[in-house]
């Protein structure tokens, strides 16, 4: 089902007509809250110190501790003066000015919807506003900044790590435009707690400015959708849950890049290599990619969400008037199911606008292409032809837009032509040669070399998948529940579900309605014919199922090297089984369905296996057989994990 959008303008086509150096210095003037000043830092400052709530727990800690709570208030001060921002015009107008030069360099456009950010507008002069971008580039934050002074708009105050204070002068010029810095765990650390969220909320009682942070919590290197995180968002909440202000707008921001600025970054860290340390030298080290083209951005606004309008017959707000609001409490249990609810639903606001671009379906087909036998096969021809690659992409086009995905694909030009300029933009992951389409491994032959390139295009594929999500689902349910009754189909459909949860954004408790939208989808499609007891593949459908099934293929396998290592021996086809970021998902399902304990700091394991030779049997519903292994030591490296699993896999083969 089509879902009506807004349409896009390049704001980068007036800045290359006009004057950086004047549209830097334009007049800004962006309208508050309720018209409310500008509020001074020092004034923001002043109102956190001496808050009820940072009293209150001061005063606590100091009976805990048997500190003075002089001794304590000069600590709580000290956290807020590393933590707060310092938003200065100047710098601002700096950072316009050297990102214009900059964006004009790297990208061919940034469109952006201009009725999401009038929606805005109106959102910001209403109410609290919380913006909540996506997160798969460092890129993101200054974006963001960067769209809203342009259109004349409020200036968020932004969550950022630690990591980044720590950029001599680039850190300080990040916090005078807007960023507050916060440590990335704050373990039972009180005080710490306090202080921080009673600077996010006073920030939102007094609607001093937008506050910016990443449901995610940190950048996809797989560029797919995370897990949210809750723990900021509780914050924000509170001050309508506690009845300090009447509403609270939350607006879930897409942003899209045609070309990832990390892509080949990401695969290494997912394979191991250390993340370099955020710096300043770096930063100046990594100026060759000025060189490059990565062509387009696509920043989509979506509708504010009210948080009044979701609670209603949702929480029940009367039990918080049964103590003073500034004595904190843990939120309740129902509580925290509405706040994790509200999560997902903006996690999944934010994949429905994500634009796609034509080399998210090329990278899918060239994937499938590559795995069509085990990784090291000597001798296999890889790839697909040129005219093949073309149309298998008008098909895949076909399908993702029946599925309502938000594709960009330019119609007014041929397919061919369509296809070689996305080809061409990404001729670092991919080569033509003799009419061949072709990964463009960087040591063929061996795993690692590989494993990059795979990983690397595995992120833009991976870009799509929330379209085929549900759908693939049910296909590889079909394919492997042991007949066509919907209740069987249903039953496998609800176990794959479950147990890629940690994997993709699923909601909890909307397996039957996800169940529900794929057999609406794959029957609209033609893929299946549904009665009332029954699902039943088509003829026509077949080629639709197998792709499906073949997208979720890499993860069912990626799970199996947790469950059946040792029994693999060499048939390893997916290089998304060597990553970091599934074996974690992989382990916290395990975790969660209760197959892992956790012993003296290590995992031990009581794993399932499934009675299947073939990796998507793997789903099957019957137990058949049990290991105990041990699992990686949490201090362990991922090197030298990724470096027992590459043993385990082929020397036992041999």
């Amino acid at each position: 089902m089509l879902k009506k959008r807004d349409d896009f303008e390049d704001m980068l086509e007036e800045r290359r007509s006009s004057s950086d150096l004047k549209y830097a210095f334009k007049c800004y003037t962006p309208v508050l809250y309720k018209g409310m000043p500008p509020c001074k830092t020092t004034v923001l400052k002043s109102m956190v110190l001496h808050s009820d709530q940072l009293r209150y727990v001061i005063n606590q800690v100091s009976k805990e501790t048997g500190e003075s709570a002089g001794a304590i208030q000069e600590e709580a001060s000290a956290i807020l003066e590393e933590m707060a921002h310092r938003l200065q015009l100047s710098t601002v107008r700096f950072f316009a000015f050297a990102l214009t030069k900059a964006f004009k360099t790297l990208f061919r456009s940034i469109h952006v919807n201009e009725e999401g950010l009038q929606r805005l507008q109106q959102a910001i002069q209403d109410h609290p506003v919380v913006l909540l971008p996506s997160h798969r580039s460092y890129m993101d934050f200054l974006l963001m900044s960067y769209i809203l002074y342009t259109y004349d708009l409020a200036l968020p105050v932004i969550a950022a790590g630690m990591d980044f204070m720590g950029m001599k002068f680039v850190g300080e010029m990040l916090r005078m435009s807007g960023a507050f810095f916060i440590r990335r765990s704050f373990g039972g650390d009180k005080l710490y707690w306090a202080v921080f969220s009673e600077y996010v909320k006073t920030m939102l009682r007094n609607g001093m400015a937008p506050v910016e942070f990443f449901l995610e919590g940190t950048r996809s290197r797989t560029c797919k959708s995370l897990t949210p995180k809750i723990g900021l968002l509780n914050i924000v909440m509170e001050p309508f849950l506690k009845g300090e202000v009447f509403d609270v707008s939350l607006v879930p921001v897409s942003i899209s890049y045609e070309r990832i600025l990390e892509e080949s970054l990401y695969a290494r860290e997912l394979l191991g290599v250390p993340k370099p340390k955020e710096s300043t030298s770096g930063l100046f080290k990594a100026r060759k990619v000025l060189s490059e083209d990565y062509g387009s951005i696509h920043v989509y606004f979506g509708h504010a969400v009210s948080v009044r309008t979701l609670s209603e017959g949702r929480v029940d707000r009367r039990q918080f008037n049964l103590q003073p609001r500034f004595i904190p409490k843990k939120p309740s249990e129902d509580t925290q199911g509405f706040v994790s609810a509200v999560a997902y639903r903006l996690v999944r606001s934010q994949e429905e606008n994500m634009v796609l671009m034509p080399w998210v379906l090329l990278a899918s087909l060239l994937l499938q292409a590559h795995y069509r036998g085990p990784l090291l096969e000597p001798h296999r021809p890889q790839g697909m032809t040129l005219e093949e690659l073309t149309q298998r992409a008008v098909w895949l086009r076909g399908l993702v837009r029946g599925l309502g995905a938000f594709l960009h694909w330019p119609d007014d030009k041929p397919p061919s032509e369509v296809v070689s300029a996305s080809l061409s933009l990404h001729q670092g992951l991919v080569r033509v040669s003799e009419g061949r389409v072709r990964l463009l491994l960087e040591e063929p032959g061996l795993l690692l070399g590989a494993a990059v390139a795979v990983l690397s295009c595995a992120s833009y594929r991976n870009q799509v998948l929330h379209v085929f999500l549900r759908p693939a689902l049910l296909a590889t349910a079909v394919h492997t529940a042991s007949s066509g009754k919907k209740e069987e189909v249903f039953d496998t459909f609800s176990f794959l579900r479950n147990v890629l949860a940690n994997e993709f954004i699923l909601c909890p408790g909307a397996a039957v309605q996800d169940f529900e939208e794929a057999c609406q989808q794959l029957v609209q499609s033609g893929a299946l014919q549904a009665s009332q007891q029954q699902l039943t593949a088509t003829d026509r459908g077949e080629p639709t199922l197998a792709f499906l099934t073949a997208m979720l293929e890499p993860f069912l396998q990626g799970y199996q090297v947790h469950t059946r290592t040792h029994t693999l021996k060499g048939n390893l086809r997916h290089c998304e089984a060597l990553s970091s970021d599934l074996q974690k998902n992989a382990l916290a399902a395990l975790l969660r369905l209760g197959a892992v304990r956790r012993v003296n700091g290590y995992a031990f394991s009581l794993f399932f296996i499934y009675n299947s030779n073939f990796i998507l049997d793997i789903v099957l519903r019957y137990l058949a057989l049990t290991l105990h292994i041990i699992c990686r030591q949490p201090g362990l490296a991922a090197g030298a994990f990724l470096e027992l699993l590459f043993v385990s896999l082929f020397c036992s083969g041999k």
